[in-house]
């Protein structure tokens, strides 16, 4: 219990929310959800600086996965469609289909994922993102989950399961 207390209190000072679910291991409860970005129910995260939108799949989405061995992105140029497949994440245990949580045109994909699928573990919301957006409907973000709606659905979603 003091570890559990200790852990989160070291989140909010860090500024992450915390996904938990009683009876599972510590190393299952803590996903590491950030301020400042927003979240789709399909567990990808969209970081909008100006004209550009980063995304990649949560912590809480490559916890579930395990570790990833593949990475299907598309190419630059192309464009994507709110709630439609980009991509896929292969991992020991499953393939899921990335959906994008906005529209908007392809600027940029992340190529060290095709040498290095692990960083999507290591790193999801840095050095694991997927691809990068100029977005077509930036209000499309307005419709997404802030960082404490996120946790919420998270924990309510896994207490289902």
């Amino acid at each position: 219990m003091a570890l559990r207390i200790w852990a989160s209190s070291t989140a909010n000072a860090l500024k992450l929310s915390c996904a938990s679910k009683p009876h599972l291991s510590l190393s299952r409860c803590f996903s590491t959800v950030l301020d400042g970005l927003k979240y789709a129910e399909s567990h990808e995260w969209v970081k909008h600086e100006g004209s550009v939108a980063t995304i990649g799949i949560t912590d809480h989405a490559q916890d579930h996965l395990g570790e990833v061995v593949f990475v299907e992105l598309p190419e630059p140029g192309g464009s994507v469609s709110k709630g439609k497949g980009f991509g896929a994440v292969e991992s020991v245990k499953a393939t899921s289909d990335v959906n994008s949580p906005i529209s908007g045109e392809i600027i940029e994909v992340n190529t060290k994922l095709s040498e290095a699928p692990g960083l999507i573990n290591k790193s999801p919301y840095e050095d694991g993102w997927m691809i990068k957006v100029k977005p077509s409907s930036p209000t499309e973000l307005e419709s997404l989950m802030g960082s404490k709606e996120y946790t919420k659905f998270c924990e309510e979603e896994d207490a289902s399961h």
